[in-house]
């Protein structure tokens, strides 16, 4: 298994205010180096896929990316329904949290973490 970094351009970007999320969450949980940011998608939610975001270890099947600093872990097959995805992190009044911004969701629901294409 490689350990090393794909040059290839990510799939997904992450804004500015997502970074720094992540950074201060990896801080906070005093993460060690090969856990890397987990984003996926999984059956479920009112719109048939949920995302997935969260520190993990790597998988067979994944690739591995670094993006804005951030290392990523994503499975092939999920490539196919993130490619051009955004993620932000939003800290207002109206929603606290990650958001994603996905161009190949033909609808999402309400709660932003459940999309179908």
């Amino acid at each position: 298994m490689s350990t090393a970094v794909e040059t290839a351009i990510g799939p997904v970007t992450f804004t500015e205010g997502a970074v720094k999320e992540i950074f201060k969450l990896r801080d906070q949980q005093e993460l060690n180096d090969d856990l890397g940011l987990r984003v996926g998608v999984e059956g479920g939610g009112c719109s048939g896929m949920n995302y997935v975001l969260g520190f993990d270890q790597k998988k067979d099947g994944d690739q591995e990316f670094l993006i804005n600093g951030v290392k990523v872990y994503m499975h092939k097959a999920h490539g196919l329904y993130l490619a051009g995805m955004q993620i932000d992190f939003q800290d207002g009044l109206n929603a606290r949290g990650f958001t994603f911004n996905n161009p190949n969701a033909a609808s999402t629901c309400g709660c932003g973490t459940s999309f179908s294409v």
